[in-house]
């Protein structure tokens, strides 16, 4: 795996004279007369744009060759017959199923789900055992995406032989491609300003594995991956599973070259990924799920592959609470950090916190009510969770006073839980202590046992409906594996995890069947769990628990707009602009005291107003114009355009230690034949105006005179 500081070093050598040509003269006027240093000659490649991805013409949607490349797959995979090579395997009685599948009776079943989706179930079933191996798969008729679970169901009458070393995808993938195949993947959320940052892998014949931590599947890495052959085409490769998972890369050694002209060399990968440990018998009757697998695949470039990602995203998995996208929120707001969360807190003083946001003119969207409103045992904190009731002492009436308070105001209420972690000396903890796997400090509750679920379900959905909560956030402050794995007995190993994640699912669909106007937000110590079937449920509104320093935020946003439209992070009270807009994204909170009457409120005011204008082209196509980076001396930004309405914004942030202050940024997805306004959000008197053609071949050249500072911009087509 290749540091960062590698890939940006190759990657400034390859673009070092194109890079100078692009800088205006004022940025090169210490630097052209002699070479640059190696501090300035890194910041010289964060400030450029267009080195990384090749500009689109078009707006971003589907090829025809993308979409053919999808169904040749399906056709392969999904349409064939029991002597086509499935896309799964697995160790049976420890034999491997390559050996003996085959055999096994066959049945394909296909029906469309709607105009867009496509299902196909096949399934294997042993005439020994009568174990039966199922795939369902839907394939997406308006993108180039096909997804797939794999289940196994026991329909013997005794316990089948011990199911091992499962794989929910075991395939290949052949390409013709000079440059072989190159894995790009990311860091999970560690609450570190590098969450989430960029890694760029080139595949070999040696095996790569990549695996999570501790049982939360975006914890350290993330289950997201894209596959390039050459520079012009690819496959997007997920891995959904809310526990542990891994994954397995490798490229074949290369062949001989397949073209006429001898130039282009065949290139094989294979892809394997499943839950880490699995090594079960199945009882009679017994079923049990695995990961969930995503394969999109692309011609073209990068930021074309991740554009249609960001579009299937927001078409086929983002939750519609109500029937609609969820809200880009401008403004929520908690007072969590100046009470010890709420521990220290009282309904009174909510209301009042709510009211002083309104007095000083900042419309809320959400009233955030987070961890510790519930009683907690003497002499602790909000941390020691599992009795479920509000603090009547603190309360009174529950949360139902401040909700209504917030209802008459047109605020909405958010309220955090977090049922799976129990403390000690809680109700759960003392009064259903066979319902929790043993900790020294905090134990996990057994979510796998249907009696804890059916509990789980009332009780919440009961606290949820009294006191008319409008969004559910719920948290998961404990890695559950080692919990997991304890559990299990040597010939159940991965059934408790397996039941667990099936009845989180259950949970959290149940409430949304009840409550079908109710978003929710998924949270893990930030941002630990999610994976892609939370992200169908919920919403993160707290990327990380990272948040507060300017260039962390600004490189979590960079880098996730690729794979999750929808996120949030907070804010805090600062006079500060280059902060302010560090922190705002499709979701904002904040965790401002307001009963400070002299806080920045104007600035705070202009920030949120702007974000307004701006906030709109959130769910629009994603470029990056800088490369990532965490250097002070470097400058990152990025671009959201709206091709149907041809119109965008272009933020951009000068970080506190770079020498330079202008360079010229390609723009993308522009027509290069109409004509564009583009306007600085901070000076309506600063405008220019240029062909498509110009801004994306030329450039569009921003000043930012200080450092620490931002060039915010509008543009439309005239």
């Amino acid at each position: 795996m290749k540091n960062m500081n590698q890939v940006k070093n190759h990657l400034l050598e390859r673009t070092y004279q194109f890079v100078v040509l692009r800088l205006s003269r004022r940025s090169l006027a210490m630097t052209c007369l002699h070479p640059l240093r190696k501090t300035a000659r890194m910041a010289l490649f964060c400030v450029l744009a267009g080195i990384i991805f090749i500009q689109s013409v078009f707006a971003v949607k589907p090829t025809d060759a993308e979409l053919a490349e999808a169904r040749r797959f399906i056709a392969a995979k999904l349409e064939g017959h029991l002597s086509a090579e499935p896309i799964f395997s697995f160790d049976y009685g420890g034999k491997h199923s390559r050996d003996f599948l085959k055999n096994w009776k066959f049945k394909q079943v296909k029906k469309a789900l709607d105009d867009n989706r496509t299902e196909y179930s096949l399934t294997y079933t042993d005439p020994q055992t009568a174990l039966e191996a199922k795939i369902v798969a839907i394939a997406y008729n308006d993108f180039p995406t096909v997804e797939w679970t794999l289940y196994f169901t026991n329909n013997g009458k005794s316990n089948t032989p011990v199911l091992s070393d499962i794989k929910a995808i075991d395939t290949e993938f052949a390409r013709n491609g000079d440059g072989g195949w190159t894995l790009h993947h990311h860091i999970g959320d560690n609450c570190t300003a590098d969450s989430y940052a960029p890694l760029t892998t080139q595949l070999t014949d040696k095996l790569l594995t990549i695996a999570n931590t501790g049982g939360r599947p975006t914890q350290t890495v993330l289950p997201y991956f894209n596959c390039s052959c050459g520079s012009d085409e690819g496959v997007i490769f997920v891995v959904s599973w809310a526990g542990q998972w891994n994954a397995h890369f490798r490229q074949a050694k290369r062949g001989e070259p397949k073209s006429a002209d001898k130039t282009a060399v065949e290139a094989q990968l294979t892809l394997q990924a499943g839950q880490e440990q699995t090594h079960f018998l199945l009882h009679p009757g017994e079923t049990v799920r695995q990961p969930m697998i995503v394969l999109q695949f692309w011609r073209g470039d990068y930021a074309h592959a991740q554009n249609i990602w960001r579009s299937w995203m927001i078409t086929h998995n983002l939750p519609r609470p109500g029937g609609e996208l969820p809200k880009l929120t401008l403004f929520n707001a908690c007072n969590g950090h100046q009470f010890a969360e709420y521990s220290q807190m009282d309904g009174a003083s909510q209301i009042l916190f709510i009211d002083k946001y309104l007095e000083h003119g900042l419309p809320l969207d959400y009233w955030w009510m987070d961890a510790g409103w519930y009683i907690v045992p003497p002499k602790t904190g909000w941390w020691r969770t599992g009795t479920w009731e509000s603090d009547p002492i603190r309360f009174p009436g529950g949360l139902l006073p401040i909700t209504k308070h917030g209802h008459e105001k047109g605020i909405k209420s958010i309220v955090w839980f977090e049922p799976e972690r129990v403390g000690r000396n809680t109700w759960l903890y003392n009064e259903r202590p066979q319902w929790i796997h043993s900790s020294k400090d905090d134990g996990l509750l057994k979510l796998s046992e249907p009696e804890v679920l059916n509990w789980v379900i009332e009780h919440f959905d009961k606290l949820i409906t009294d006191n008319k909560i409008d969004l559910y956030r719920q948290d998961f402050n404990i890695d559950p594996l080692d919990a997991w794995r304890k559990n299990d007995t040597e010939d159940r190993q991965g059934i408790t995890e397996i039941r667990h994640i099936e009845n989180y699912f259950k949970y959290w669909d149940t409430l949304r069947k009840r409550h079908p106007n109710m978003l929710i937000d998924a949270c893990a110590s930030g941002g630990r769990r999610n994976d892609l079937e939370t992200l169908r449920r919920a919403v993160p509104l707290l990327r990380s628990d990272y948040e507060r320093d300017p260039i962390g935020n600004q490189a979590h946003s960079f880098v996730l707009p690729f794979w999750m439209p929808y996120f949030g992070t907070g804010q805090y009270a600062t006079d500060n602009t280059y902060e302010l807009r560090s922190s705002l994204c499709p979701s904002s909170t904040s965790a401002w005291d307001v009963r400070i009457d002299s806080l920045p409120y104007e600035i705070m005011r202009k920030s949120l107003n702007q974000w307004k204008e701006y906030g709109q082209f959130y769910f629009s196509d994603y470029y990056p114009l800088t490369s990532y980076s965490l250097e002070h001396s470097a400058w990152i930004g990025w671009q959201y355009h709206d091709p149907e309405k041809e119109k965008g914004t272009v933020q951009m942030f000068r970080r506190d230690e770079s020498p330079y202050d202008s360079g010229h940024f390609p723009l993308f997805g522009l027509d290069r034949s109409k004509r564009y306004r583009i306007t600085n959000i901070d000076n309506a008197d600063d405008v220019v105006e240029a062909t498509g053609e110009e801004l994306m071949s030329k450039g569009f050249c921003i000043t930012i005179a200080d450092r620490a500072s931002t060039g915010f911009y509008l543009y439309e087509s005239k």
